[in-house]
């Protein structure tokens, strides 16, 4: 696809290998071990932020979760379904607990309802997602989308991962007034956070022009000593939140070396679910949109997550499907449903995986260096606040470079796929949604088609997708007029 495509395949050396498919995509375990810990730095402040978004809502009782055992069972949950991923889907895509969807169950599911009851939501809608893919339907409705448009939704990614760097950077931020977005501080780069990241990108840069191995995790490491050096002698301190806030801090983790490193998990969330006090309590047609919101955010973010980490390691076929397409999405519903099992929100795909792909992996073998680290963050986790996200987010931009250059693949010629395609690619950035980008994506393409004559060239599944995508857009009002 380019650069960033997988070398040659050789001769498997050992049964390892031939289950793995190392030798046969090009790749080495040197190549896999280091992308798995790419991956794995650049999505670890997940155990981190996810017990805060949790932690943050309450429950129609007003009862909160407790922050350390959210925090080890994201961990965990990370881990195991990320291994899972490894052994059965056997592609270079980690899991964790979904940014945005665990936002949703923390202000708008859990407050009609229990912790229990929001969860137990989470668990019906990952069983459904996973019969719709031993059914085939998943797939099918995947194979469904015009190849084009499957490149268009990882370019989209792809500027939506380097939005999701700077802005986690504190490089970009949003304004109060005109406009909506600007640089650093009031126009300007003022705080040691920033320097850190600018420092950081423009290593990881000359290191990625170089083709020096391991480029993205060199960087990643440099940017995290950088930032411990600044935070010891600058004393720095947390950004925070509300009235006290200090917007020149660190976004997340400050990194300071830990008193302690090793700690005792709390596993007391997992089985903490009720599957059915949620229809009783919140009302079927409640609860029900609910499901359908998780569903179709689940559903449409992982296909766009797996097309545009195939598509960075040049895994992909000609009709822009990975291999082992139907293992990938299974193991991706069972992690949803697993998330809900222990209280910590639907996982899913990560594109973080991206920065892996870009340090060498092409297998499963990286995800069981991510899912082992995950494991460890249980009991490891005072090591894990040590990167800031001024430093992950340095290997974010990068790769979201590496994923845009495939947008000369789409022929913009053709205003067909290319209005479709524009929209997909820049509505994800600007809505900070995979989802609203896929579905402006494929309800604009049916249209095109319809106006011109052409809707037979529209698969029959697409058509079932974009009335979907049109309900779910419609949400709003839709939930508006029936509660």
């Amino acid at each position: 696809m380019h650069m960033t495509a997988a070398p040659a395949a050789t001769e498997a050396r050992n049964s390892f290998d031939r289950y793995f498919e190392i030798s046969a995509r090009g790749s080495t375990v040197g190549r896999e071990v280091r992308g798995g810990l790419a991956t794995f730095f650049t999505m670890a402040y997940i155990v981190v932020l996810n017990p805060l978004i949790l932690a943050g809502g309450a429950d129609a009782d007003g009862a909160k979760l407790p922050v350390a055992a959210l925090a080890a069972a994201t961990a965990l949950v990370a881990g195991v379904m990320t291994i899972l991923m490894g052994v059965v889907g056997r592609f270079p895509l980690a899991l964790a607990a979904g940014l945005g969807v665990n936002a949703l169950i923390a202000y708008e599911i859990a407050p009609q309802m229990t912790w229990a009851d929001a969860m137990g939501l989470v668990v019906i809608e990952g069983v459904i997602i996973a019969i719709l893919v031993l059914t085939g339907l998943r797939t099918a409705v995947f194979r469904a989308v015009p190849t084009q448009l499957k490149t268009a939704i990882g370019v989209g990614i792809g500027l939506f991962l380097a939005l999701i760097g700077f802005v986690d950077a504190g490089f970009v931020r949003g304004g109060t007034a005109s406009p909506p977005v600007g640089l650093g501080i009031g126009g300007v780069l003022v705080s040691w956070p920033a320097l850190v990241f600018v420092l950081g990108l423009l290593l990881t840069i000359v290191l990625v022009v170089r083709r020096v191995k391991g480029a993205i995790l060199i960087g990643i490491v440099a940017s995290t000593v950088l930032a411990i050096i600044v935070e010891a002698i600058a004393n720095v301190g947390p950004a925070g939140g509300g009235p006290t806030a200090d917007p020149k801090g660190w976004a997340l983790n400050v990194p300071t070396l830990p008193d302690t490193i090793v700690g005792t998990p709390d596993l007391s969330l997992l089985g903490n679910f009720d599957l059915l006090g949620s229809w009783q309590r919140a009302g079927v047609l409640v609860a029900g949109m609910f499901v359908f919101t998780l569903l179709l955010t689940d559903f449409f973010d992982t296909m766009g997550t797996m097309v545009a980490v195939g598509q960075e390691g040049g895994l992909l076929d000609e009709s822009g499907t990975p291999p082992r397409t139907r293992e990938i999405l299974l193991v991706d519903s069972v992690a949803a449903a697993a998330g809900g099992a222990a209280s910590v929100s639907s996982n899913t795909s990560y594109i973080e995986s991206a920065a892996g792909v870009a340090e060498g992996a092409r297998t499963g073998v990286a995800n069981l260096v991510t899912g082992v680290l995950f494991l460890l963050a249980m009991f490891l986790s005072p090591l894990v606040t040590i990167v800031p996200f001024e430093a992950a987010s340095v290997a974010l931009v990068v790769v979201g470079f590496l994923m845009l250059t495939a947008v000369r693949t789409i022929d913009w010629n053709d205003y067909e796929i290319a209005v479709p395609a524009f929209l997909t690619i820049v509505l994800m950035p600007f809505t900070y949604s995979i989802s609203n980008g896929i579905g402006a994506g494929v309800i604009t393409y049916v249209l095109i088609k319809l106006v011109k004559g052409k809707a037979r060239e529209v698969h029959p599944l697409l058509y079932a997708v974009a009335v979907l995508f049109l309900i779910y857009f419609l949400r709003g009002p839709i939930e508006a007029v029936l509660f």
